[in-house]
């Protein structure tokens, strides 16, 4: 029997192939941010009037996941913070992700947070949403001051609690006396714009800056430049960067997540006490982080994805391949089952879109002539992990 006493003792021992492993994470911010040169100008032409106390434009970035905005956005604030300390500028950064819950699920839980970023508490609930507002202005305006407000993953924020949120946020400026607000928003939906009201959508009058993918040359330099820094010396078998940026490079160019492939091929590696990460290491950790993300993915959707989602997981045994007509007829029984709203059937074909995209499913539109046009669908997951996304959405769903 192992004793965990001694295993911990050696793993202590154990020498390991990471010099720095913080080089990998998602919040490490670079010196230097590669093949992302004109954005950044791009991005510090638009931010520069904070520095003179004037309000920028609020600005909307979009790009698919991986593309580098969060990491741009980070670079250049903290080059401005670090201007605007040295030279005594009245600048206020604050950063948000609307994807975590219990900061951004209701517009209250929001603006508590943002009151939390002023150093101030008010309680979790309670209070009439008008109340936290007027807490929230006077905080803003004790001093001349400019506040760039940036909302990563914004879309979230909107799906969450409707778009009314910008509105406000934007009509904040009017109310104010010293301070101003700048919005800068950030988005995988590249057409996230498009859905807004058109009210909210004329009170941003945002800037738009939209990042391509990374090819898998541009993917290989920053996984190299990122793993001098993470790995030791000679600690990476010659193939795993390329093969590596190539996995990356299939999925739309995500530099994240050739990352986070590196990293979890240097764990693996390192469990199994060896000194060199090898394309087996590589291939073990694309099946996990490939199982990771999509069951994270589907874990946080709403109750109505899953349920499509679980009625696709029940079609598969039966066949390889189905069309969005049977999806549907499966959903709407399992709505009436557990007595549960039935969404249109657009509402559906928007949800599988979104399978599509998040490499659940692969589907093909095919016409049928006169009858119109469908979706060919075929579930992409192996079946281990089909057994285990149906026994998460079983304990979600209560079913």
């Amino acid at each position: 029997m192992i004793k965990i006493g001694n295993f911990f003792e050696n793993f202590l021992k154990q020498d390991s192939l990471f010099l720095d492993k913080g080089v990998l994470s998602s919040s490490y911010v670079p010196e230097e941010v590669l093949y992302r040169e004109d954005l950044l100008q791009e991005v510090a032409n638009i931010l520069a009037p904070a520095l003179k106390v004037e309000k920028p434009s609020n600005l909307f970035i979009y790009g698919k996941t991986g593309t580098g905005k969060t990491l741009s956005v980070r670079y250049i604030i903290r080059s401005m913070n670090e201007i605007a300390q040295k030279n005594k500028i009245s600048i206020k950064f604050i950063y948000l992700n609307c994807k975590l819950k219990r900061v951004a699920d209701t517009e209250y839980r929001l603006i508590a947070q943002l009151i939390k970023e002023f150093g101030q508490e008010v309680p979790p609930t309670g209070l009439p949403t008008d109340e936290v507002y007027n807490i929230f202005y006077s905080l803003l305006d004790k001093e001349k001051q400019v506040i760039i407000l940036v909302l990563d993953e914004i879309d979230q924020l909107t799906k969450k609690i409707g778009d009314e949120i910008l509105y406000n946020l934007t009509r904040i400026n009017s109310e104010l006396k010293q301070s101003q607000i700048c919005l800068v928003g950030i988005s995988n939906n590249l057409i996230f714009s498009e859905n807004l009201d058109p009210r909210v959508k004329s009170s941003l009058s945002e800037e738009e800056i939209i990042f391509p993918p990374y090819n898998a040359l541009q993917i290989q330099d920053i996984l190299r430049s990122r793993a001098l820094r993470a790995f030791k010396e000679n600690s990476i078998q010659a193939g795993v960067i390329e093969k590596c940026a190539a996995f990356a490079a299939r999925e739309h160019g995500d530099a994240r997540r050739a990352i986070d492939l590196l990293r979890v091929a240097g764990e693996i590696a390192e469990r199994g006490a060896q000194q060199t990460i090898t394309l087996i290491h590589l291939d073990d950790a694309e099946r996990k982080v490939e199982s990771d993300k999509i069951i994270s993915a589907t874990a946080n959707q709403p109750k109505q994805f899953q349920l499509v989602l679980y009625a696709l997981l029940l079609l598969s045994p039966a066949k390889s391949q189905f069309f969005t007509g049977e999806i549907y007829e499966m959903y709407t029984n399992l709505c009436k089952q557990y007595k549960l709203n039935v969404l249109t059937q657009r509402r559906i074909s928007d949800i599988l879109a979104e399978l599509d995209m998040l490499g659940i499913i692969n589907a093909k539109i095919i016409s049928k002539g006169r009858y119109g046009r469908t979706r060919e669908i075929h579930l992409s997951l192996d079946e281990p992990l089909i057994v285990k996304l149906k026994e998460i959405l079983e304990k979600a769903l209560q079913i």
